[in-house]
């Protein structure tokens, strides 16, 4: 399994699925039937992306559409973008801002809806179960997590609204109903 087929999982999974959870419980059927070697390659990619987006813009723009985002919430909401797919992850890695435009988004901010799914962290240990009967050892992957930023307070609203303007925005005009 390389990066276009964990995409095309992904893609396939979300057809026809009614919510966020079902993309995982979908996921992880459709990786229960492939081979080991996928189920663990997948697994190493799902990873490998949770460390490439582990930057801090993207924490702050959790953090503006969670109302707050702690470090478990910070994986979970990377879970739910990586359950967006490809365009959408890739968009809002590149530049998390973007996400204003996300019609998932704008709908979370005017009913002040969470955006995380901790479902698709079990995918690949879903699937493994599956189809090996045993639990995935847990030295089968690796996280390569680095340090997210230099910082900035996700509370203070002004330095929030200079690193992501129209995520900012978006969220203030449903805050300030």
């Amino acid at each position: 399994m390389d990066r276009q087929d964990f995409w095309h999982l992904i893609d396939q999974a979300r057809e026809g699925a009614p919510d966020d959870r079902a993309i995982a419980e979908r996921a992880t059927a459709l990786l229960a039937v492939r081979p080991r070697e996928d189920i663990l390659a997948f697994q190493q990619l799902f990873w490998d992306l949770m460390s490439e987006s582990y930057r801090e813009p993207l924490w702050g723009a959790a953090y503006t559409i969670n109302g707050g985002c702690s470090d478990d919430g910070f994986d979970y909401f990377r879970g739910w973008l990586i359950g967006q797919g490809r365009a959408t992850f890739e968009s809002a890695v590149a530049d998390p801002d973007s996400l204003a435009g996300n019609p998932v988004v704008q709908e979370a901010a005017k009913d002040f809806m969470e955006l995380d799914n901790e479902s698709m962290l079990g995918i690949a240990y879903g699937a493994y179960r599956t189809a090996q009967g045993e639990e995935m050892p847990h030295d089968a992957y690796t996280i390569k997590h680095s340090d997210p930023g230099p910082g900035w307070d996700f509370d203070d609203r002004e330095e929030t609204r200079r690193h992501l303007p129209r995520l900012t925005a978006l969220y203030d005009v449903h805050y300030a109903r």
